[in-house]
C-alpha cells in the first residue's frame, strides 16, 4: 500500500517564493541606496591627503596639508591623491559587499558583485 501525502505536499509555493524575492530585492535596494547616501572617508601619507568620497564614487572633497606640496617632487603628490582615492573606493567595495552579503546570505546571485 503506498503512503499518501497530503495535496500540495514537497512543491514550492511559487508565489510565496516570488514574494519572499521580490521583499530581497526591496531590502538589497534600500540598502544600495543608503551605500549611496554614505560619505566614505580615507587618507595617505600620514593624512597629508585626505580624500571624501560618496558611496556613488563620486569624490566631494580633497584636502591636502601645505607640506605634502613639494614644486620639486609633484609626482609624490599625485601619488598620495590616487592612494587616497584608492582607499577610498576599497571602504565603498567592503562596506557594500559586507551589508549586501548580509541581506543575501552569502547565496552567489548572478549580477551582484559581492
Amino acid at each position: 500500500m503506498k503512503a499518501r501525502m497530503p495535496k500540495g505536499f514537497g512543491k514550492p509555493d511559487m508565489n510565496a517564493l516570488m514574494r519572499q524575492a521580490q521583499k530581497m530585492q526591496d531590502t538589497m535596494r534600500a540598502k544600495q541606496d543608503e551605500l549611496e547616501a554614505t560619505e566614505y572617508h580615507a587618507s595617505a601619507a600620514g593624512g597629508m591627503v585626505e580624500v571624501t568620497m560618496m558611496g556613488t564614487h563620486e569624490v566631494t572633497s580633497i584636502k591636502i596639508k601645505p607640506e605634502a606640496v613639494d614644486p620639486d617632487d609633484v609626482e609624490m603628490l599625485q601619488d598620495m591623491i590616487a592612494a587616497a582615492i584608492n582607499e577610498a573606493v576599497k571602504k565603498i567595495e567592503e562596506a557594500s559587499a559586507e551589508e549586501l552579503g548580509k541581506i543575501t546570505g552569502g547565496m552567489n546571485i548572478p549580477g551582484l558583485n559581492l
